[in-house]
C-alpha cells in the first residue's frame, strides 16, 4: 500500500496559477503510475492528469492540455501539478492516486484502476 498526502491548495484567483504537491510513502516504487483527480461538489470524480513510472509519458483530458502539466521527482517519490490560467470551474478537491499494477494507457483514464488515494487538497478559484 502507499499512502500519499498532498499540499499546496488554496485559493486563487481567476487567471492566476497553483502547484499541487503529492509525496508518496510505504510500497514506494518509481515504476507505477501516479494520476491527478479531482471532485467538484455534486459531481464525479474525473480525471485530470497521469504520468508513468518513468515520466516520460504523460496523459491529459483534452479539456486540461495546455494549462496542467504533471510532473515526478522519483528521487523524493512525489508527483506534482503546476495549473495555469485557472477558472472558476477549476474548483474542486484534487487528488492523488497511485497504481498498484501496469495497466493499458487506454485504461489510465479510469478511476477503477488506481488502488491508493490521499485525502486531497482543496482548490479554489474566484472569479
Amino acid at each position: 500500500q502507499v499512502q500519499l498526502v498532498e499540499s499546496g491548495g488554496g485559493l486563487v484567483q481567476a487567471g492566476g496559477s497553483l502547484r499541487l504537491s503529492c509525496a508518496a510513502s510505504g510500497r514506494t516504487s518509481s515504476s507505477y503510475v501516479l494520476a491527478w483527480f479531482r471532485q467538484a461538489p455534486g459531481k464525479e470524480r474525473e480525471f485530470v492528469a497521469a504520468i508513468t513510472g518513468s515520466g516520460l509519458n504523460t496523459y491529459y483530458p483534452d479539456s486540461m492540455k495546455g494549462r496542467f502539466t504533471i510532473s515526478r521527482d522519483n528521487a523524493k517519490t512525489a508527483v506534482y501539478l503546476q495549473m495555469n490560467s485557472l477558472k472558476p470551474e477549476d474548483t474542486a478537491v484534487y487528488y492523488c492516486a497511485a497504481q498498484a499494477k501496469p495497466t493499458s494507457p487506454r485504461v489510465i483514464h479510469l478511476k477503477t484502476t488506481y488502488d491508493d488515494w490521499g485525502q486531497g487538497t482543496q482548490v479554489t478559484v474566484s472569479s
